[in-house]
């Protein structure tokens, strides 16, 4: 994996503060190791610091096996030029309810939580103190921290397994989301770049914009990918936001930009969409390598070509 801004120790940026899922996420990064980590409040400060040059990649979720894509970074992605997506990987997410020392389950009303959190702990949450009140956070640790320093008037806070190591608290309960086995996917994003080489386990995001709003047109884009025999992993709308109506469709699709099935359907895309987005091919996290038929073998692509190119010089039939 490179990185654009080539210093001797390179800066991470990450939704902080310590202890949170997205930098348990950088901690995956081999090259990340050792450097410099930049805590920031949010996706938008992430990305600006890749833009800007304050950061030479920034670690962002992007999609949860429980509530799906995060529209937030989807459409920070949507309308940043210039980034592309490195890498990818998977943090299994489960949370602790925790409370200043000396507090009893007994003594919880207010609950501090970021809302993703929160709504995979409602469960929980409703069977256990069903006469709570939320109040929104604006991370994960950020609850603990607020209930701790008092900005956040709470009783006791939604947080990271984690969040023991950092601050002084006590575990009210473990284990409390609602799905055991959650998991959020987190991408490392840079400035432009040069693709990786292609692994054979790869992954490519795009962000399409459909041409016009007409019967069929959400099919044209999809067959784009079907013909040529390539599998989306995600596919989620978003609202472009100009006017009702309009939507830019964010996919993740099976393959490489190198690979010939890929590149045939991203030149597709760009005769049928006004706006497409490429944000990268890079390996997927379960490193599973692609099965397709053999029909849709670079090789098959390639034949193809040259046949056609035979057939405009006028070569005679073989």
């Amino acid at each position: 994996m490179s990185l654009p801004l080539g210093a001797d120790r390179r800066t991470y940026s990450y939704l902080g503060p310590a202890g949170t899922f997205t930098e348990a996420a950088l901690a995956q990064v081999p090259e990340a190791r050792g450097q410099i980590w930049r805590p920031v409040h949010n996706v938008p400060e992430a990305l600006a610091d890749v833009v800007e040059g304050r950061s030479d990649a920034a670690m962002i979720a992007i999609e949860n096996s429980v509530d799906g894509g995060v529209s937030a970074t989807q459409d920070a992605l949507a309308t940043v030029p210039g980034l592309r997506i490195l890498g990818e990987y998977l943090v299994p997410v489960t949370f602790v309810l925790v409370a200043p020392r000396g507090t009893a389950l007994s003594d919880v009303r207010l609950i501090a939580a970021h809302p993703v959190a929160y709504g995979q702990s409602t469960r929980w949450l409703r069977e256990n103190i069903p006469t709570h009140a939320h109040v929104p956070a604006a991370s994960n640790v950020a609850s603990a921290i607020g209930m701790l320093d008092g900005s956040l008037p709470v009783d006791a806070a939604i947080a990271p397994p984690g969040i023991t190591d950092h601050y002084d608290v006590d575990v009210l309960a473990a284990d409390i989301g609602d799905n055991a086995n959650a998991v959020t996917r987190f991408v490392l994003v840079a400035r432009t770049t040069v693709p990786a080489p292609a692994t054979g386990a790869d992954k490519t995001t795009v962000i399409i914009e459909l041409p016009d709003d007409r019967p069929g047109s959400l099919l044209e884009m999809l067959e784009q990918f079907s013909t040529r025999g390539i599998n989306l992993s995600l596919i989620q709308s978003r609202p472009i936001g100009d006017e009702l109506g309009r939507y830019r469709f964010f996919i993740d699709a099976d393959g490489h930009v190198h690979d010939e099935r890929m590149a045939d359907a991203l030149m597709g895309l760009r005769r049928f969409s006004p706006r497409i987005v490429y944000l990268g091919s890079y390996p997927r996290a379960d490193r599973t390598i692609i099965r397709y038929s053999d029909h849709y073998s670079d090789e098959v692509f390639v034949e193809a070509r040259d046949w056609l190119r035979d057939l405009i010089s006028g070569a005679p039939d073989t």
